[in-house]
């Protein structure tokens, strides 16, 4: 199971890349499937048993996510983004897109308002399947520690204060109707402007944790090699011998975390300089 979530995670890859450089021969059945080497049956069968849908409504729905960006935050024409992305009309596309999103594209393109965006599939990730971590931790340089100014920004959240971490977060809101991951994360994707809009999905997840009066860390899940290394040197670090301190009081500060399992894992937490 876990080779073949790699070979999903695989094709889920060469999926985007093809939408991204508008290659429509490499997005057929036939193409992908020859990727890893099965027939075309067995890999749509393979494809939704992992993924728990079927390839041509993912592949359809990728292409519309990366439409919609175009349709919003470009000046081409329609009928010009609908070819770039594999639809073969401008009315082709206007019906596929008002069938995703309730809304014609013009129409959108003049009041952008949030939409659940179909968001990359991560079937293979090392950490959550316990397969050997990549990165810092085989790093010798260990962990990197640095100073950043994140500009003054809006934090749009959903709070639950009866989770501690982020498969029990998800958990808790996938009982309540319409606020389970598969809707948030895409509507959040919908929206232009974010503070991670330079990367958008491709810099990996991007989650936010109010910071605890008593400086409490969320428990993310991954209890691996890696969260321990990093744990630990935010635990070690001297504040005080860098002029600083762990901010925890003050309203509205909070804690990111940038996860890739193929890349990096990144805590940002909010800090004050201390008076001299």
């Amino acid at each position: 199971m876990y080779e073949w979530r790699r070979q999903i995670q695989q094709i889920v890859d060469e999926i985007d890349g093809c939408i991204r450089s508008h290659d429509d021969a490499a997005l057929t059945l036939r193409s992908l499937s020859r990727t890893l080497g099965y027939s075309e049956y067995y890999t749509t069968r393979k494809f939704r048993e992992i993924s728990g849908m079927q390839l041509r409504d993912y592949l359809r729905r990728r292409r519309l996510a990366f439409a919609l960006r175009e349709v919003r935050d470009s000046e081409r024409s329609l009928l010009d983004i609908a070819l770039d992305y594999g639809f073969s009309s401008h009315e082709a596309f206007t019906r596929a897109f008002k069938d995703a999103y309730g809304v014609t594209p013009s129409v959108y393109r003049a009041a952008p308002r949030p939409v659940v965006l179909r968001t990359k599939i991560h079937p293979f990730d090392r950490y959550f399947l316990g397969l050997g971590e990549i990165g810092m931790a085989t790093s010798k340089d260990g962990v990197k520690t640095y100073f950043v100014t994140i500009p003054a920004h809006k934090f749009l959240h959903i709070e639950n204060r009866e989770s501690n971490g982020y498969w029990d977060f998800w958990q808790k809101q996938a009982l309540i109707p319409g606020q389970d991951c598969e809707t948030i994360c895409g509507l959040l994707e919908s929206i232009r402007g974010k503070l991670d809009d330079d990367g958008g999905e491709y810099a990996g997840q991007v989650m936010g944790y109010l910071n605890d009066a008593t400086g409490r860390l969320c428990d993310w899940g991954y209890l691996r090699t890696v969260e321990e290394k990093v744990e630990a040197a935010m635990r070690d670090f001297d504040y005080a011998a860098e002029g600083c301190a762990l901010d925890t009081q003050t309203p509205g500060r909070v804690t990111y975390f940038y996860f890739n399992p193929g890349q990096y894992f990144k805590y940002i937490r909010p800090v004050k300089r201390l008076d001299k």
